[in-house]
């Protein structure tokens, strides 16, 4: 089966939060119901990952990780970024970490969750972009 969306998860080597962040995703997208997802992975600290994540322009990068989800054009093949239809709403799930931008979270280390991204947040966002 295609995917439809794809999930590209911005981390670096070493960081807990990134490791946990990837599980999370790993666990989700292997259900059923999340088939039509894909993770991509880019380390922010090699040059194709500073490159992916500046193209992405959304994510302050000391709130990494973070990640940005994008639809494949059926046209060209491509994945275009979804974008938020409702940039400025407070997400009662999301908090802070909602990204304005894009469909997609980033780490809030202000925040009083321990700058976890949980389970609950990831399939709210994902959820979302399916409309």
């Amino acid at each position: 089966m295609s995917k439809t969306y794809q999930v590209m998860v911005f981390g670096k080597e070493g960081c807990d939060k990134c490791k946990v962040l990837n599980q999370r995703l790993d666990k989700l997208m292997a259900k059923d119901e999340w088939q039509d997802f894909e993770k991509a992975y880019v380390d922010v600290m090699t040059e194709d990952g500073l490159v992916a994540f500046c193209k992405a322009e959304c994510i302050n990068p000391q709130r990494i990780p973070a990640f940005v989800v994008s639809r494949k054009n059926e046209q060209t093949g491509a994945y275009e970024p979804v974008p938020n239809p409702r940039p400025f709403e407070k997400d009662p799930v999301c908090k802070d970490s909602k990204l304005y931008t894009f469909m997609g979270l980033q780490t809030d280390y202000s925040g009083a969750g321990g700058g976890l991204i949980t389970p609950k947040m990831i399939s709210t966002v994902l959820e979302a972009c399916r409309g």
